[in-house]
């Protein structure tokens, strides 16, 4: 039995019986009285567990604390890496962001992982995780719209349109959050607009949560206006790309998810056509232009002239 399997067992055995000797907490773990009091002091001093010795009742217990008990705390060590592993991803994706609030869990799980095989000093140095063009967001921003969405409040924010250069007063009902791209976005009804749209949560300025309960969307249409289409532009999809790549370039692209009802197929000359939804071609034609000479764009015809002449606009900056 490792040591975190130990903690758990105190823990359990504490909970369970209110009261247990020390005799009893050797013979069910089957370690030495050395290793028992070593334990005790690291549950106590590292890990703040409120344990104390009962003289009158000649055994140990859990003390009365303010300290609200996490379900599900104790955890095997594969467990814990994981939990770990998933705490360095999300700082290598917003670094700081949200530390102050997660410090205190993350030491606690610090002070556990520590204990086994790989400790977190080697998780940070042998696990990288690289945001390329993630833009950078105010916790404020995200702690507001985070909390509108849960707690299903209107949002009321100023926002900056890129598309329009333009900034307005908004207020939406949230619906639900979105990570894509190493960025953040918002689907939420618009008051304003009367309409479903989705907002860029680093365009956000003063969000605040209002007390006004917050207009639900049916989740059908939800998925059936912003998800349906390509990339992170929403609307329904109206037409379906027809991409050909190289028989090189197909090694890697059919492995690719480009869109949950993209469909594919191999030729017999070892390239790949994948067929893919959208409604906004923009960020469609950013992905094709990325393959160059790999990939011919076999239809619809309006696609195939968009690509045209961004590849002529391209060449006149040249």
């Amino acid at each position: 039995m490792d040591r975190t399997e130990r903690f758990q067992t105190i823990e359990r055995m504490l909970r369970a019986r209110k009261v247990v000797p020390r005799q009893a907490f050797e013979a069910e773990l089957e370690i030495s009285r050395a290793t028992f009091k070593r334990d005790l002091e690291y549950l106590k001093d590292r890990l703040n567990v409120p344990i104390a010795y009962d003289a009158a009742a000649g055994g140990y217990r859990l003390e009365a604390s303010d300290r609200t008990p996490l379900p599900g705390l104790w955890f095997n060590g594969e467990e814990l890496q994981a939990l770990l592993t998933l705490d360095t991803l999300l700082e290598s994706l917003q670094p700081g962001f949200l530390g102050q609030d997660l410090a205190p869990i993350r030491e606690r799980l610090r002070a556990l992982v520590d204990q086994g095989e790989h400790p977190l000093d080697a998780l940070r140095t042998h696990v990288r995780l690289v945001a390329q063009g993630a833009r950078r967001l105010e916790p404020a921003s995200f702690k507001a719209v985070a909390g509108a969405t849960l707690d299903r409040r209107r949002l009321q924010m100023t926002y900056f349109s890129r598309s329009s250069g333009q900034i307005k007063e908004r207020t939406v009902s949230p619906q639900r959050m979105l990570h894509y791209r190493e960025n953040w976005y918002l689907d939420a009804w618009c008051h304003r607009e009367n309409a479903l749209r989705r907002f860029s949560l680093d365009a956000m300025e003063a969000a605040m949560v209002l007390e006004t309960p917050a207009s639900e969307v049916d989740g059908n249409e939800l998925d059936r206006h912003l998800s349906g289409s390509y990339g992170i532009f929403s609307g329904v999809p109206k037409h379906t790309a027809r991409l050909q790549f190289t028989a090189e370039r197909a090694r890697w692209v059919a492995t690719e998810s480009w869109h949950e009802q993209q469909n594919g197929t191999w030729q017999e000359d070892g390239s790949y056509v994948l067929e893919v939804p959208y409604a906004d071609d923009r960020e469609l034609v950013m992905d094709i232009l990325k393959h160059g000479r790999n990939l011919r764009v076999l239809g619809p015809p309006a696609l195939q002239q968009r690509v045209r002449d961004e590849l002529q606009a391209a060449l006149q900056q040249t």
